[in-house]
């Protein structure tokens, strides 16, 4: 009897060995962090990175954005070398620029350029948060300038992607001066009858709300995406009222009168072809 006991405690306490383990390759499979399901990483990433249970939308870096919308072969970048400097000589600044540089094979926080989407041309700009958390410092905000006046001199539609937390504080004045020079080359392209499509991912705040990402003719933003200025903590303690669950969302927006559509990524590409397709003619 004693016997069979321990036969039976030995079966049932295995422990998987630290080889096997290992035999399992790193990035294989992805946990969804809303509904847990466990996927392969390389469905998702078929997916165009939403978990096919429940819609969550992981986040998509500039390129990944930029290939799963533009015609291949199509793009060609702006501005690539540019970077920025530390005008005012903040602390440790231009080391954090330059790990950030390491870590996310970018220059800067955003990717511009030109290219076509189902033959339609256009320019494009889409914001990078694993930089400096897709910050506005100088750099964006002249490569964005510089991107909306070639749409302008070329006569064709300007679409960005934001996705940032706000002014870059490294940068101070300079950084919240971005605000008006965005905001007057887009100025300019609406008087010369140009599109603009801007879409907010999650997250867009600070500055970057207030300013370019909310001046397009059709404002649309993902799904859950938080868009925002300031956070809801100060936001409570100033007016003293507690915030609804679903401030400051896409959805909550959406509800009232500040988006013009909560877009899934999946319905991306095909709403934007029909958009630039009715204004090219």
């Amino acid at each position: 009897m004693l016997k069979d006991f321990l036969k039976k405690k030995k079966r049932y306490a295995t422990i998987p060995s630290e080889r096997a383990k290992q035999e399992v390759p790193e990035g294989l499979m992805t946990k969804c962090p809303s509904c847990r399901t466990i996927m392969y990483t390389k469905e998702l990433d078929k997916n165009l990175k939403v978990c096919d249970s429940c819609g969550h939308h992981f986040r998509m870096t500039a390129y990944e954005r930029i290939d799963s919308l533009l015609d291949e072969g199509s793009f060609v970048e702006f501005d690539k070398n540019m970077i920025s400097k530390n005008p005012l000589d903040f602390p440790t600044y231009e080391e954090k620029l330059e790990a950030d540089r390491k870590k996310s094979n970018l220059n800067e926080a955003i990717v511009t350029g030109k290219g076509s989407l189902n033959n339609l041309d256009l320019v494009i700009a889409v914001m990078d948060p694993r930089f400096r958390m897709g910050s506005m410092g100088s750099v964006v905000g002249e490569k964005i300038t510089r991107a909306v006046e070639y749409a302008i001199e070329m006569g064709i539609p300007f679409i960005l992607f934001s996705a940032s937390g706000g002014a870059r504080m490294q940068e101070g004045v300079l950084s919240l001066m971005q605000m008006a020079k965005t905001s007057a080359a887009l100025q300019k392209l609406n008087r010369q009858g140009g599109l603009f499509i801007s879409i907010m991912t999650h997250p867009t705040t600070g500055g970057v709300s207030a300013s370019f990402a909310s001046l397009g003719d059709y404002n649309f933003a993902e799904p859950k995406a938080l868009i925002g200025f300031a956070g809801r903590r100060i936001i409570e303690q100033t007016i003293r009222q507690e915030l609804p669950e679903d401030f400051q969302t896409a959805e909550f927006l959406l509800k009232h009168g500040q988006l013009d559509r909560v877009l899934p990524r999946l319905e991306m590409k095909e709403t934007l072809t029909k958009i630039l397709d009715i204004h090219s003619s």
